[in-house]
């Protein structure tokens, strides 16, 4: 799958559904348009995962030695709150109250896709996170993109 990109606005009705976003839906992998895996992402916000890329990150995490305290302590915080969903007859997605405590998400939400995830934020939380950070963009284009970075350009991961 190629990586998802894009940022969507959604409102959320008083049950806590979303319409997906149809040119969200057309990035996804046709056997991942159904089901997805939700969880507390970084941030306060909540990470949502095509269900093909949350069995990825599935398989790399079950390599983790978890006689290890640190990893099983990254296991549990990965894990905490995650749940099933899909996609109901009318194309929304029903997010747990819960989640969308946690998260603080009310009444209008924004949607980033990168990579492998879609990550739902509160509206004026992601406005303010984007406010707080964007004067640094230049800095860390620097640091994680530029000469010396520590990447590779011949594609080592």
């Amino acid at each position: 799958m190629a990586s998802l990109v894009g940022e969507y606005g959604c409102k959320l009705d008083a049950k806590g559904r979303f319409l997906f976003p149809s040119g969200l839906r057309k990035q996804l992998d046709p056997s991942a348009q159904e089901g997805f895996m939700i969880n507390r992402g970084f941030e306060k916000c909540l990470s949502l995962y095509p269900m093909n890329e949350w069995e990825k990150v599935s398989a790399r995490l079950e390599k983790l030695n978890l006689f290890k305290p640190e990893n099983r302590m990254f296991y549990r915080l990965f894990h905490n709150g995650a749940q099933m969903l899909s996609l109901d007859n009318a194309g929304r997605v029903l997010v747990p109250k819960s989640l969308l405590e946690y998260a603080g998400v009310k009444k209008e939400a924004v949607l980033i896709a990168y990579g492998d995830r879609i990550e739902i934020w509160d509206k004026q939380a992601y406005d303010k996170w984007l406010d707080e950070n964007s004067l640094d963009f230049a800095d860390l284009a620097d640091k994680v993109m530029g000469e010396g970075s520590g990447s590779n350009s011949e594609g080592d991961e």
